[in-house]
Order: C-alpha cells, then structure tokens, then sequence
C-alpha cells in the first residue's frame, strides 16, 4: 500500500523498524499518508550507478590509451572501414576543388583534370593535392614569364638588327 501512495516499487520503501506496530495498524491510504509525513515510512533515494570510471576510461582513450593490439576486438576494416575513409578524403578533396575553382584559383580544365586525379587515388590528402597545384601554377607561371622574355629579346635582337641596317 506504501509503495501504491508513493508510486515506486516495494523495494524502494524503508518501514521504521521502532514503529512496526503503529505502520502495522496503518489499513488505508490516508493512514499511509500521514506515517509518511510524520517520516516513518519513506521512500529510498535511487540507487547510483556512477559514470565517472567509464568517463575517465574514455577521456583516456581520446588520448589514445588502452588501444592496443590487445584491446582490438574485430579487424581494421570493422573499426573502422576503408570505404568510410575514401569517402571522406574524396570529399574534402573534392570540396577543394570546387572553393579553388570558384575562386578563380584554377581555370576549368585544371579543376576536370584534377578532379579525375582524385578520383584515381593520386592525391593522399589535402595538403598534397595544395602543393600539387601550387606547383602547377607555379611551373605556368614560369612557363609564360620565359615565354615573355624570349619574346621581348627576340624584338630588342630585331630592332638592333633594324638599326644596323638602317646605319649601313
């Protein structure tokens, strides 16, 4: 009946072991109700079940504690998947691609040529896949500034020549 007025289960209800005879007489639920006002029956608080070793343990973990071969239960591959992985490095590749393509950072075609590269498994992650395009750009850079010098010697060669010819 305590455990009804209290709304929890007979386990969770603590009887005065002084007062037996008084809960004893105790027949309704009004009866109940004032025991448990005057503080001889009384509900048990919950039981605790601390998280405070498992919170340890994992704080631990992230550290990369208690990861060794001995505590691997199932294969890499179950742990975490090959496929997850690709998945994620393409994807930032792939975003890359796009912020530098947007930016005006590479012209179209070096971003397909790019992409396909990713798509091959050329690039191993981020910052491989930067420095290659920094060396593109670089290599084109230079490429257009020898490109230019040529060209602006070949003219100052063919305006000397014209003077000479001129002086003759």
């Amino acid at each position: 009946l305590a455990a009804a007025v209290l709304k929890c289960g007979q386990r969770k209800i603590w009887l005065d072991p002084n007062e037996t005879s008084e809960i004893g007489n105790a027949n309704s639920r009004q009866n109940v109700k004032k025991l448990v006002k005057n503080g001889l029956i009384i509900k048990k608080a919950a039981v605790v079940h601390s998280r405070s070793r498992a919170n340890k343990r994992h704080a631990e973990r992230q550290l990369g504690r208690h990861t060794g071969y001995g505590k691997r239960r199932g294969k890499a591959n179950a742990r975490m998947p090959t496929k997850t992985i690709w998945i994620r490095r393409t994807r930032v590749l792939r975003r890359l691609l796009k912020a530098y393509r947007e930016s005006k950072k590479i012209d179209r075609h070096m971003y397909h040529e790019l992409y396909l590269k990713c798509k091959g498994n050329v690039f191993k992650n981020k910052r491989i896949l930067m420095e290659s395009i920094h060396k593109r750009k670089a290599a084109a850079a230079r490429e257009t500034f020898l490109d230019e010098q040529a060209s602006s010697r070949r003219q100052k060669v063919k305006d000397a020549r014209m003077r000479r010819e001129e002086r003759l």
